[in-house]
């Protein structure tokens, strides 16, 4: 299994219909069993008012893909996901952030849930402004995880 070095080049761009055999991949490498299923990412990408989703390539291929999902003035982070192979070379931060700059131009306050038992990616969204506001018992139905529920803005 390759990985991204640092200065490897990583690009976003929208994700399409054409990517999700490979985010169902990712999906699953990641988070099953309480993975998403491809009819729900269609779904989201049937909503282009008030979804953003994007995907990261690098190596000509795609390594990870975030969406946010906007009601009138708050956003919530809906997904945040980069292959086990190439993470800790910033792919996350950079989805985030553009997820983020979009944010700023849509809502006031940004939310999220990430798995209790998850610290990495729990740091990454403290160190971008997110606070803990509360936990969701049993949040992930098919695991039984926790959810941290955070906020920003």
């Amino acid at each position: 299994m390759s990985s991204v070095a640092p200065q490897q080049k990583v690009l976003l761009r929208p994700l399409t219909i054409a990517d999700l055999p490979m985010v169902m991949l990712i999906e699953e490498e990641l988070f099953a069993p309480d993975m998403w299923t491809e009819a729900m990412l269609r779904d989201e990408l049937s909503r282009p008012q008030s979804r953003y989703y994007l995907v990261a390539e690098a190596e000509e291929q795609i390594v990870g893909y975030a969406g946010l999902v906007t009601y009138r003035d708050e956003g919530h982070i809906a997904t945040l996901a980069v292959r086990k192979a190439f993470q800790g070379n910033g792919t996350g931060a950079l989805l985030l952030d553009a997820l983020l700059a979009e944010a700023d131009h849509r809502v006031n306050r940004v939310l999220l849930e990430v798995r209790a038992d998850n610290p990495v990616p729990q740091q990454l969204y403290r160190s971008r402004g997110f606070a803990e506001i509360g936990r969701r018992p049993n949040y992930y139905p098919f695991s039984g995880a926790d959810a941290v529920v955070m906020s920003r803005g």
